[in-house]
């Protein structure tokens, strides 16, 4: 890392909050999702999701101890990440997907690294093992933020996902804990 970076990356610690989300988060969460649902094919939902879901799936993380965090700066919420359950299975209840959200405007600036470095801190200490990561491909920036944490290629998928005309294949990335 630079001497620039390093300075950038401490300012991005001293400016940013990662902090567990509230259910009051919700219509900002939703915010920054629903602009990828809407714009890109880095999500395969295709609807607006509401503040009352957005809410009902933060419960259900708190309730099932998975983590989900928020960035904040100034009380503005600027990205969030969470993990939830892989699958259903007794086997897999070490086992998390885990995913990283920034607002469209806030990118490139270090916060998806803080997010994934808090969360993974947290998986850590609640003693999860595997955390996989699935990436609509291309996206060579995602794939650089979870290569920074050691994650590695473990599958490919092709044209699995049809969004906006375009048949997308997906990645998993996954890193053991």
């Amino acid at each position: 890392m630079s001497k620039l970076e390093m300075i950038q990356a401490q300012h991005i610690k001293d400016a940013i909050m990662i902090r567990t989300a509230k259910v009051a988060d919700a219509q900002k969460i939703a915010a920054i999702y629903n602009h990828y649902i809407e714009h890109t094919w880095i999500t395969f939902e295709v609807d607006p999701v509401s503040a009352d879901e957005m809410a009902s799936r933060v419960e259900a993380c708190h309730k099932n101890n998975f983590p989900w965090l928020v960035a904040e700066e100034n009380g503005e919420v600027l990205g969030y990440s969470y993990a939830t359950q892989w699958k259903g299975r007794w086997a897999y209840r070490h086992s998390v997907e885990a995913t990283v959200y920034l607002n469209h405007t806030a990118t490139a600036k270090g916060l998806g690294t803080e997010l994934y470095r808090e969360l993974l801190s947290q998986l850590t200490s609640r003693e999860f093992h595997a955390v996989i990561c699935g990436i609509a491909l291309p996206n060579a920036a995602s794939v650089a933020l979870h290569e920074k944490f050691g994650m590695k290629k473990v599958a490919h998928f092709q044209e699995v996902g049809r969004k906006f005309g375009k048949w997308v294949d997906v990645g998993y990335w996954q890193c053991l804990l």
